[in-house]
């Protein structure tokens, strides 16, 4: 295969080779840009939440991001995170030097996401009220959560080659275009909302076009920038299509991800329904948790994704001392980011919440639940780090299998035993911390074995 020479790999704006320099230097400038547009990223939940909580209300507060949130997270989460499969696949042949390799992959991974991307939107169409009933939506949410949901799958196509999209450009190291278009994508859903809520009076359906149509702006800067690019994972149409060795790999390493996270919108949903049956307020105030401190989230989820990036393309370099490096300073990052951040949060929390609503019981009962998450996320550090790790090493299925008992099963056994006995919303909250504590045990017993670093390397 053709290879890339070690000065053009430099040579474009915002990409950086992984497999050289020092580690940590390398980690944490790869790693910024992707925290950046993620906490920007929030910064727009937090200004939506506000737009609802104060110019909608309570009510359509929960119909945005009660139950609605869980499907969402549910479908278009699975096929978001198996875009993972393709960005790792990408990540390790780019590693490698295979230029060829680069631009097949990147063209296989946009035709089928494109492909999924409307069978996705004709089902959250058709399905959306029979999800919601499902998950026993709270009757005087359920029209706005049925109108959010059908709107918002309108956007689902550009969704998906958005993040499809991103992915691909971190994993060839460059993450500042991506953090540059979702601040443009941001800037532009936070004015739409108040063009169609505030003046125009849209309601929840502003809500919903605000955010479909920063999606499409989103999607439409980042193919501009794969389409003019001449590097080797340049966008073209005739590489716009299927071919088997790299969909079986994509799918062998993105599949996982994809039942992971859906398995994570399982147990969510679950929840939400022990949720929903503590009334509206508890609703509202489980959604409100999620502006405030989503916060730690989207650095936990960036510094994951940088950490994906950077072992794929030392795994496809063969270079075994830089990944062992990234594992213990990325776990020291991971570390010092959830103490700080979950202090930061618990100190700030009520007078951020006073921002986002009027409510003062969704206040008070949001500052609860606040208390039973925020101080055990140093707890997810260590299965953020691991299972970021495993993925760029190509170890897809083990973390699965682990998460999926520790968390995902625990978390639905809890709600149907110990919350069925005890119906309070500490009991339901403390599954989190629980959960947490099982499967980071078992990621860490498994990681220690080490064989995981032999064997997943990506063929082309």
């Amino acid at each position: 295969m053709k290879k890339l020479s070690g000065e053009r790999k430099k040579a474009h704006f915002g990409a950086r080779d992984l497999t050289t320099g020092t580690v940590w230097k390398q980690l944490i400038l790869f790693f910024l840009p992707i925290a950046a547009g993620t906490c920007i990223q929030q910064l727009y939940n937090a200004v939506d939440g506000l737009i609802v909580g104060r110019f909608v209300g309570t009510v359509a507060l929960a119909a945005v991001g009660g139950s609605s949130a869980q499907i969402i997270n549910l479908l278009i989460g699975f096929f978001v995170a198996t875009t993972a499969g393709a960005s790792v696949v990408i990540a390790q042949v780019y590693g490698a030097g295979r230029e060829e390799d680069v631009r097949i992959a990147a063209g296989n991974a946009l035709a089928v996401f494109a492909l999924l991307g409307v069978v996705l939107l004709g089902i959250g169409l058709v399905a959306s009220p029979a999800m919601l009933r499902l998950l026993q939506t709270p009757e005087d949410t359920l029209p706005g959560s049925v109108l959010y949901l059908r709107i918002y799958f309108l956007g689902v196509p550009a969704v998906l080659l958005l993040n499809m999209e991103s992915n691909m450009l971190r994993s060839v190291g460059d993450s500042v275009s991506p953090f540059l278009y979702m601040v443009v994508g941001c800037i532009t859903n936070i004015v739409l909302d108040t063009v169609f809520v505030v003046v125009f009076h849209w309601g929840i359906a502003g809500v919903a076009a605000a955010t479909v149509a920063a999606q499409v702006v989103n999607m439409l800067l980042l193919t501009r920038k794969l389409m003019c690019t001449e590097e080797s994972y340049r966008l073209s149409f005739r590489e716009l299509k299927l071919k088997g060795i790299y969909l079986k790999n994509m799918f062998r390493l993105g599949l996982p991800s994809g039942l992971q996270n859906s398995m994570y919108g399982i147990s969510n949903m679950i929840v939400q329904i022990g949720v929903n049956s503590l009334g509206t307020i508890v609703v509202a105030s489980w959604a409100m948790t999620a502006k405030t401190d989503g916060i730690y989230w989207a650095v936990s989820n960036a510094l994951g994704t940088a950490i994906t990036s950077f072992i794929g393309q030392n795994i496809g370099a063969r270079k075994r001392d830089r990944i062992q490096l990234c594992i213990k300073q990325g776990m020291i990052l991971s570390l010092v980011t959830a103490a700080g951040l979950s202090t930061l949060i618990m100190v700030l929390g009520k007078p951020m919440l006073r921002i986002l609503t009027t409510d003062p019981a969704v206040i008070d009962t949001t500052y609860e639940m606040m208390g039973y998450f925020v101080p055990f996320y140093f707890i997810w550090s260590v299965i953020e780090v691991l299972s970021a790790v495993l993925r760029g090493s190509g170890d897809a299925v083990r973390p699965v299998i682990i998460i999926g008992l520790g968390i995902c099963l625990l978390r639905i056994v809890w709600v149907f035993t110990i919350f069925a006995k005890f119906h309070t919303l500490p009991v339901l909250s403390a599954c989190y911390a629980v959960s947490w504590s099982v499967t980071a045990i078992a990621m860490f017993l498994y990681f220690r074995r080490g064989n995981w670093l032999e064997r997943h390397i990506v063929d082309g």
